[in-house]
C-alpha cells in the first residue's frame, strides 16, 4: 500500500521509527488519542456510515446532490491516497475524503501529516465525482488514532497465509474477502438461531466445565478448580446436560456454543469449535433429517439468496431432497463391496487390514463396518447424503433400532466428504445406558483415551424418565466453510489455534 508519508527509508523498522517520532511530536503539542468523535444519526436514530450514505444518496446525480448541501461526518482507517483523494475504510465499506488545494493551510498541514493506517475523522459536504463516486469534501479533519506500524502493500497484500491467521486483525484490514466470510458467518449463526426459535425451540446454556466429560467419544482438556481442589474437564459436548433438561420438562431446546476436544489440528479440525445442538421430545431421527433439510434450505435462501452453492468447484443444491443410505449399504454403493462381504466379520477383518486399519480381535461386525466406512466411503460423499443406521458398537448414546438392535436410529449428514451433522433417537432406557457406559469405562481402562466415563448422575436422571427424544449436533464451523467456499477451517475462525510463532 503506497504511502507518500512514510518518511526516510523503506524498511519496516525505519517506518516505525518515523511514526513514533511523529507521535512524540503530537504528544508534545497536547494531542492524546481523542475519543470525542461520534457518528451523526439520521432522523430514525440510525448511525450514518459509508454504506448508509451510498444507499441514501448514491442514486442522486451530481447537481441534485450539490443542491441539497448534505453535511456529514465520517471516521475510519486511511488505506490509500490518490492525489487529493484519500480512501477511508470503515465497518460498512469505503468512502473517499477530498482535500481541496484551496483548503485552509492549517487543515492541509494536518491532513497531509496523516500516514496510511491512521484512524481519522472528516467533516464536510457530501459530493459526487465525475465518475459517480461519493466523497466527503473536507472542511474539518482530525487524527483519532496514530498507527505506528505500516500496512502491507495493497497490491501484494498478505502473501504469508500463516501471518493472516496469526494477525487476523491485519488480514481483516487488508482482505475484503475475509471480512465478507466473517460477516456471512455471523449471518448464518443468526439465521440458525431464528430458524430454531421459529420452530418452537428454546435457547439454553449448559456448563462448559464438567466433572465428567460426556456426550461424545473424544479426548478432553483438563483444568483444575483451586477452591474445590477438583479436576474439571472442558466439555466435549453439551449432550448429557441438555438431555437432563428434557428430563426436567423442556421438550424443545437448543444451544449454540463451544466444544473442546484435545485432538489434532487440520484443515477440518480445531480443538475449540462451535456447535448447534438441539433436542426434540416426542420426535424421531426421521423428523430430525427432515428438519435439517428445511434448515439448510432456509439458511441458503435467507443468507445467500439461493439454494445452489459452489464449493471448491463442485455445485451443491440444497433445494433438492437429501438421499438417505445406511452405513452397511454405503459400503456396497460407494466401496463396491458385495452384500455377502459386508455381512461377514472375517472378510471385513481382512479388508480392514489390507487398507491399513488398525483392528483388534475383539471388534464386532458393526465396528468393522464403521471403520471401513470411514476408510473407504467418507471421502466419496461429495453430494449431501444422510448416512443412517450406525452400528450400536459405535453409538453409545443412541437408541437401538426396533427391527435390528445391532444398529441404532442414528444418522450423520455428509457433504464434500465431511460430517456436518450428527443426530439420533436418544437412548432413554436407563439400564441399557448404564450397560453401555460400563462398556465405555472398560475401554477407557484398557487405554482408549476417547472412550466415555461412567456418568452415574446421568443414569439417575434417565431413571426418572426421559421421554422419547431425538437430538442433533451441527458443526457450525464446517457449515460456514461449506457455505462460504473455504477449504480450511482456519479461514472461518477469527483466531484459529496454532503453534507458537518462532521468536524473531
Amino acid at each position: 500500500m503506497a504511502d507518500d508519508k512514510q518518511g526516510p527509508g523503506s524498511s519496516e523498522v525505519e517506518q516505525i521509527a518515523w511514526r513514533r517520532a511523529k507521535l512524540a511530536e503530537l504528544r508534545a503539542q497536547g494531542w492524546n488519542f481523542p475519543n470525542d468523535f461520534r457518528r451523526p444519526r439520521d432522523s430514525d436514530g440510525v448511525e450514518l456510515n459509508a454504506a448508509g450514505l451510498v444507499t441514501a444518496y448514491g442514486d442522486l446525480d451530481k447537481p441534485t446532490l450539490e443542491s441539497r448541501g448534505v453535511e456529514v461526518a465520517l471516521a475510519g482507517r486511511l488505506i490509500n491516497r490518490r492525489g487529493p483523494f484519500m480512501v477511508i475504510q470503515e465497518g460498512s465499506g469505503q468512502i473517499q475524503f477530498y482535500l481541496d488545494k484551496k483548503a485552509d493551510p492549517l487543515l492541509r498541514e494536518r491532513v497531509e501529516a496523516w500516514d496510511i493506517g491512521d484512524i481519522v475523522a472528516g467533516h464536510g459536504r457530501l459530493e459526487k465525482s465525475g465518475k459517480g463516486a461519493l466523497y466527503l469534501n473536507l472542511d474539518r479533519a482530525e487524527l483519532l488514532t496514530k498507527a505506528l506500524r505500516p500496512l502491507p502493500d495493497q497490491y501484494y497484500g498478505i502473501a504469508d497465509t500463516e501471518l493472516r491467521y496469526r494477525r487476523r486483525y491485519l488480514d481483516l484490514i487488508m482482505n475484503e474477502d475475509s471480512r465478507r466470510v466473517f460477516a456471512l458467518r455471523s449471518a448464518i449463526v443468526r439465521e440458525l438461531r431464528t430458524f430454531m426459535e421459529e420452530a418452537g425451540f428454546m435457547e439454553v446454556e449448559t456448563p462448559m466445565m464438567q466433572v465428567i466429560p460426556g456426550g461424545a467419544t473424544a479426548k478432553p482438556f483438563v483444568t483444575h478448580h483451586n477452591a474445590l481442589d477438583l479436576d474439571l474437564y472442558l466439555r466435549v459436548a453439551p449432550e448429557l446436560f441438555l438431555k437432563r433438561l428434557v428430563v426436567g420438562g423442556f421438550e424443545k431446546i437448543f444451544e449454540i456454543n463451544r466444544n473442546f476436544r484435545n485432538e489434532g489440528l487440520s484443515t477440518r479440525h480445531n480443538p475449540e469449535f462451535t456447535m448447534l445442538e438441539f433436542y426434540w421430545a416426542y420426535a424421531g431421527y426421521d423428523e430430525l433429517m427432515t428438519l435439517t433439510e428445511s434448515m439448510l434450505r432456509r439458511i441458503c435462501e435467507q443468507v445467500l439468496g439461493t439454494t445452489v452453492i459452489s464449493y471448491q468447484g463442485h455445485e451443491i443444491d440444497f433445494g433438492r431432497p437429501i438421499d438417505r443410505v445406511s452405513v452397511r449399504d454405503s459400503l456396497v454403493r460407494y466401496a463396491q463391496m458385495s452384500e455377502a462381504a459386508v455381512d461377514d466379520r472375517e472378510t471385513l477383518m481382512t479388508v480392514a487390514r489390507e487398507h491399513g486399519v488398525d483392528v483388534t480381535a475383539d471388534w464386532g461386525l458393526g465396528r468393522l463396518q464403521f471403520a471401513l466406512f470411514e476408510e473407504l466411503v467418507e471421502a466419496k460423499l461429495t453430494d449431501p447424503v444422510f448416512i443412517t443406521n450406525y452400528p450400536t458398537e459405535v453409538s453409545p448414546l443412541a437408541r437401538r433400532n426396533e427391527a435390528d438392535p445391532s444398529v441404532t436410529d442414528r444418522f450423520e449428514l455428509f457433504v464434500m466428504g465431511r460430517e456436518i451433522a450428527n443426530g439420533f433417537a436418544e437412548l432413554n432406557d436407563a439400564e441399557d445406558q448404564a450397560a453401555r457406559f460400563r462398556e465405555q469405562a472398560e475401554r477407557k481402562a484398557a487405554g482408549d483415551d476417547e472412550a466415555m466415563h461412567y456418568d452415574a448422575d446421568f443414569v439417575m436422571a434417565l431413571e426418572y424418565g426421559l421421554p422419547p427424544t431425538a437430538g442433533e449436533g451441527i458443526g457450525i464451523d464446517r457449515l460456514v466453510m461449506l457455505l462460504t467456499d473455504q477449504a480450511s477451517i482456519r479461514d472461518v475462525l477469527f483466531f484459529p489455534h496454532m503453534r507458537p510463532a518462532a521468536p524473531d
